[in-house]
């Protein structure tokens, strides 16, 4: 009986050692896979932190080189701009003054012109529906007063052609004749002067190059010897003179086109919607007969 009582005392003894055993075994299981886990969610802050920097640094190099962009782009604006008032100092402030008072005095004119011209444009088919309507319902003195609240040479030239009306259809054929040419004459002011200019600016660059030429000649004698660098120097002189004649020379030219062209376009205009009022005059003419 003893015996049996030790053999079940040893057996308990050994179940309990063996569940002692099998706790620590899982809480060391459960601590590493905590530690673990811990391990991870590090790691992956760590790589977010790391993101983060890299995402971070590459906008800054972005801004970094953006600026950089923006500040070479301002450095070569101002060196093309200094480049020119050096060159445009090297080229003598004689001959240099004078093409830059061409150019300016040639843009002035340009600039009169164009808005003289553009005021001077007239939409003629609506400006004759009027002066249709108004004299089908209140006469010549209703389309005089249409005229005379329109702008333009066309209007001018309605407005004389009805001062004219009862003085015959010869009479006015011949004021709308005459005043046309008055108007056709304003459309034209000033633009002789504009050609004018396009010529004079290089034949001033012309002559400093001459007398550039000149110069570096005088200096070769005087040092007795062909010295490059001074036919260089006055060469170079020459050369700038001429080429600032010929850019004013070639920015005045085309607004003269321009010009040209708009004055074209209004005659072409004037001379069309003449014919058109001479007939409605003639229509008018005949229901009142």
């Amino acid at each position: 009986m003893k015996k049996a009582l030790s053999l079940l005392a040893i057996v308990a003894l050994s179940l309990g050692t063996v569940n002692a055993y099998a706790q620590e075994d899982m809480a060391a299981t459960e601590e590493v896979a905590v530690d673990s886990a811990a391990t991870e969610t590090m790691d992956s802050a760590d790589a977010a932190v790391d993101s983060a920097a890299a995402t971070e640094s590459a906008a800054t190099e972005e801004v970094t080189q953006e600026a950089s962009e923006e500040v070479e782009a301002g450095t070569e604006e101002k060196a093309f701009t200094q480049i020119l008032k050096e060159k445009f100092i090297e080229g003598g402030a004689f001959f240099m003054s004078f093409v830059l008072l061409a150019l300016v005095l040639g843009l002035a004119l340009v600039i009169e012109r164009i808005i003289y011209l553009t005021f001077a444009q007239t939409n003629t088919e609506k400006l004759l529906e009027e002066v249709e309507g108004a004299l089908n319902n209140g006469g010549v003195e209703a389309a005089k007063e249409v005229c005379r609240n329109t702008r333009g040479p066309v209007a001018t030239i309605f407005f004389e052609g009805l001062d004219h009306y009862d003085e015959g259809m010869d009479m006015v054929d011949k004021s709308i004749m005459s005043v046309g040419s008055v108007e056709n004459g304003k459309l034209e002011k000033g633009v002789s002067w504009i050609s004018l200019f396009i010529a004079l600016a290089p034949m001033l660059g012309f002559m400093g190059t001459v007398i550039g030429m000149i110069g570096a000649f005088d200096a070769i004698e005087a040092a007795g010897d062909i010295n490059p660098s001074l036919v260089a120097g006055g060469i170079k002189v020459a050369l700038l003179t001429t080429v600032f004649g010929l850019i004013t020379a070639i920015i005045l030219q085309i607004f003269y086109n321009l010009i040209v062209a708009m004055i074209d376009g209004i005659v072409i205009k004037m001379e069309d919607a003449s014919i058109s009022f001479m007939d409605l005059l003639v229509e008018h003419n005949k229901k009142n007969a």
